[in-house]
C-alpha cells in the first residue's frame, strides 16, 4: 500500500494505528503528490522495484503541496492501466464538492480521517480485508 501523507505527525499516527490494529501489509509513504507520480513511474529514488514495488491500494490525502490528491486522480486517469489502480481518499474534508470531484476523477473510495487512534486503526483494517482479500483488483501494469 502506497500511502500519500505530507505531515510527518500524520505518518507516525497512521503507522501506529495501523500496528495496533494487526495491519498486515507493506506500507511505503510519501510526502506528496509529485512523489506518488515518481513512485509510480519508477523515477528518481523510486526506480528499483524490489525496493519500491508497484502498489496494490494508493491512499491519497487530497491537500498536500507540490500536487495535490486530485491531481494525481487527474494524472492517473490519463496514464492507460494507472486509471485501474485502486485509489482511496483518506482525508479530513467533508466537502461533498470534495467528495464529488474525488469520484469524478476516478477515486475508488473516500474515507475521511477520524480523530480516533482506535478508529483510524479499524479504518486500516477495513482498507485491508477489503481492498486486499475480498476485492478483486484489476491490473494496472497492462497497457490498454
Amino acid at each position: 500500500m502506497l500511502v500519500a501523507e505530507d505531515l510527518e505527525t500524520d505518518v507516525f499516527i497512521l503507522k501506529r494505528a495501523f500496528t495496533r490494529a494487526g495491519v498486515n501489509l507493506p506500507l511505503k509513504f510519501v510526502r506528496d503528490g509529485q512523489e506518488v507520480i515518481d513512485y509510480l513511474e519508477g523515477r528518481g529514488p523510486y526506480w528499483n522495484r524490489f525496493v519500491y514495488p508497484l502498489p496494490r491500494v494508493l491512499v491519497l490525502d487530497l491537500k498536500m503541496p507540490r500536487l495535490n490528491g486530485f491531481d494525481v486522480l487527474e494524472w492517473a486517469r490519463t496514464k492507460g492501466g494507472f486509471k485501474r489502480l485502486v485509489k482511496v481518499i483518506l482525508t479530513s474534508s467533508y466537502r461533498i464538492c470534495d467528495v464529488n470531484r474525488a469520484y469524478d476523477l476516478g477515486a475508488n473510495s473516500y474515507v475521511v480521517k477520524p480523530m480516533d487512534l482506535n478508529e483510524l486503526g479499524h479504518i486500516g483494517k477495513e482498507l485491508e480485508d477489503y481492498w486486499y482479500r475480498l476485492n478483486l483488483c484489476g491490473d494496472y501494469r497492462l497497457k490498454p
